[in-house]
C-alpha cells in the first residue's frame, strides 16, 4: 500500500492531567515528532493569538505551529495548556511590549515626579472669604 492511498493514519495522541492544576490537557504530536500538550476543548481564532503560540491542526492529527502573519481571519488554531494552566504564570508572548512596558512605566514616573518639582505653587487663600449665604 503507497503513501497516498487509503485515508491518513491517525496518531494517538491521548488526554492526561496537568501536574500543576489537575485539569485536563490534550496530548498531540507535532510534525517534528515531538509531542505538545495542549487546552482541550478551545479553538481560538488564529489572529488572536501570537504567531509562535498558534497550532493548526493537519488531517494526520498532528499540529504545526502557524507563523503567518496575517493570518486567515477565520482560522481557528489551538494553544498549549501551560498558556491557560492557572497554577503557572504567564509566559512573555511580546518581550518588545514588556520591554515597553518597564519603559513607559519609568518614563511615567519620571514625568510624575518633574510635574510635581515644576508644579506651580498653589494660590494664597482671599484675605476674605466671599458672603457664602
Amino acid at each position: 500500500m503507497g503513501a497516498s492511498e487509503g485515508t491518513p493514519r491517525r496518531l494517538g495522541g491521548g488526554r492526561s492531567r496537568c501536574p500543576h492544576c489537575g485539569l485536563p490537557r490534550d496530548r498531540v504530536a507535532t510534525l517534528g515528532h515531538e509531542w505538545v500538550m495542549l487546552e482541550p476543548d478551545l479553538r481560538p481564532l488564529a489572529h488572536e493569538v501570537p504567531a509562535g503560540h498558534r497550532w493548526i491542526e493537519l488531517s494526520d492529527g498532528r499540529v504545526t505551529v502557524y507563523g503567518v502573519c496575517p493570518p486567515d481571519p477565520f482560522q481557528r488554531c489551538r494553544i498549549e495548556h501551560r498558556l491557560a494552566c492557572p497554577e503557572r504564570s504567564l509566559p512573555d508572548l511580546w518581550p518588545w511590549l514588556t520591554d515597553r512596558r518597564s519603559e513607559n512605566a519609568r518614563r511615567g514616573e519620571d514625568v510624575r515626579r518633574t510635574e510635581r518639582w515644576h508644579a506651580p505653587e498653589p494660590e494664597p487663600p482671599p484675605e476674605e472669604w466671599p458672603d457664602a449665604g
